[in-house]
């Protein structure tokens, strides 16, 4: 059944700290419960066994290996899945259940809900998803990149979290639209066509890495910014997603989980 309440996402005229804090608090408690978390292991795990398997690449050295790994399996499919669990987790699943209702029909504003839900999905991702990074690198015997892999999946987790929090304000079905972004968008027109990797917190990621890093020549991409200059792009990205989760959740139409 189709809720017929009004949201009165706008109707407190100023910022509230104390009620932003609530917000975040409630990511964690509700919107991530032990099955979910199960879950985002599994990338994790992946991630992991990509150092693993940078030892069985034979005739490079152990660092041009991990560099390799890392830009197919941790950024191009590890990475993107783990926080499509954690971006679906905090606003799509609650969208689909109905269970969302109880949020927006608070006093909050909306670019507060927006923010509280991107900022919590980013925290997760940076306590899970991004040690695991640098644990694999250690792992895989190339531990000068620690950081640097680290870092690119920060700034990526960052702009994909926000990523799909937005589509979770914008359609119900936010889990099916989030795989068609990552496989068809990302992974296969972004292969192709520079002005969408561009766009991509899947490639910007990776530019991230492999601008700070010492990576093989041929990881470089011509036409996407590399290292910082990546940081500052995937920040701009990030700032838009959650600018557009904020307007997706002003026209957003909630309804039972039955519906």
């Amino acid at each position: 059944m189709t809720t017929t309440a009004i949201p009165t996402g706008d109707a407190s005229p100023s910022f509230s700290p104390s009620r932003s804090w609530a917000l975040l608090i409630y990511v964690f408690r509700a919107c991530l419960p032990a099955r979910r978390l199960g879950i985002i292991a599994l990338p994790c795990l992946a991630i992991i066994g990509s150092g693993l398997l940078t030892r069985t690449v034979p005739e490079v050295t152990l660092d041009e290996a991990f560099a390799s790994i890392a830009g197919v399996s941790m950024f191009g499919l590890a990475l993107p899945l783990g926080t499509l669990v954690i971006g679906d987790a905090v606003l799509g699943a609650e969208v689909r259940s109905g269970a969302f209702a109880f949020t927006w029909l608070t006093p909050a504003r909306f670019g507060e809900i927006a923010l509280a839900r991107w900022l919590g999905g980013w925290i997760v991702a940076c306590v899970t998803l991004v040690p695991a990074c640098a644990l694999a690198a250690v792992i895989g015997g190339a531990p000068g990149q620690a950081g640097p892999v680290a870092l690119g999946a920060a700034a990526g987790a960052a702009a994909h979290v926000a990523l799909f929090v937005m589509i979770g304000a914008i359609t119900r079905r936010a889990a099916v639209w989030s795989l068609a972004v990552v496989f068809l968008v990302e992974r296969l027109l972004g292969a192709v066509l520079s002005g969408i990797a561009q766009l991509s917190p899947t490639w910007e990621g990776r530019a991230v890495y492999v601008g700070i890093a010492d990576t093989p020549a041929d990881m470089s991409r011509s036409g996407i910014p590399e290292g910082w200059d990546a940081v500052v792009r995937l920040g701009l990205l990030t700032a838009v997603f959650v600018i557009g989760a904020s307007l997706g959740l002003r026209r957003l139409r909630l309804s039972g989980s039955r519906d």
